[in-house]
């Protein structure tokens, strides 16, 4: 569990933060193209009021925002680009780890399953059965009966058995 928690859950919450990370480019790159639109729709309007040397420096600031935009992008490609090769690098790690994990897993399972198989299949039945039978009876075992006979001094003991003295009560009932 721990190796799994170590080599599988931990890089996948790491994605979370660089994700956020990656957003937050976006929103960079984003803005420099709200920037350089606004530029652009400034310059227009600039030429169409007054077009004098405003013109010249509303085409600069657009030209800066232009280039800025355009930096902004290829380096968010290039950072998007880099972000899903190492992101697919690493889900192909993390999978694998996660695969292997289970698979030592399962296969000490099987290797523990195969021995219970295997103890199972060798169990003596009749010889489990005598020593079931033995523990019952034990060499020095004596029946409660006999227990009883030989501390009694009841009529039991002179009859010699319980079934003869049973019938004896019986017909003396009738």
């Amino acid at each position: 569990v721990d190796r799994l928690e170590a080599k599988v859950v931990e890089p996948l919450k790491s994605y979370g933060t660089i994700v956020k990370l990656k957003r937050d480019d976006l929103k960079a790159t984003l803005t420099a193209k709200n920037r350089e639109a606004k530029q652009l729709s400034q310059l227009e309007k600039t030429r169409q009021r007054n077009p004098s040397d405003r013109h010249i420096i509303a085409e600069s600031e657009l030209q800066r925002a232009s280039l800025d935009a355009t930096r902004t992008t290829r380096q968010l490609e290039e950072t998007i680009d880099n972000f899903e090769k190492q992101k697919i690098k690493d889900i192909k790690n993390i999978f694998s780890e996660f695969i292997t994990i289970e698979m030592l897993f399962h296969g000490k399972a099987l290797e523990i399953y195969t021995a219970a198989y295997q103890n199972i299949q060798n169990i003596d039945e009749n010889e489990d059965l005598e020593v079931f039978r033995s523990s019952l009876y034990p060499p020095d075992y004596q029946s409660r009966l006999d227990i009883v006979r030989a501390n009694s001094k009841s009529p039991l003991q002179r009859t010699g058995s319980l079934k003869s003295s049973l019938r004896t009560v019986q017909v003396r009932k009738k």
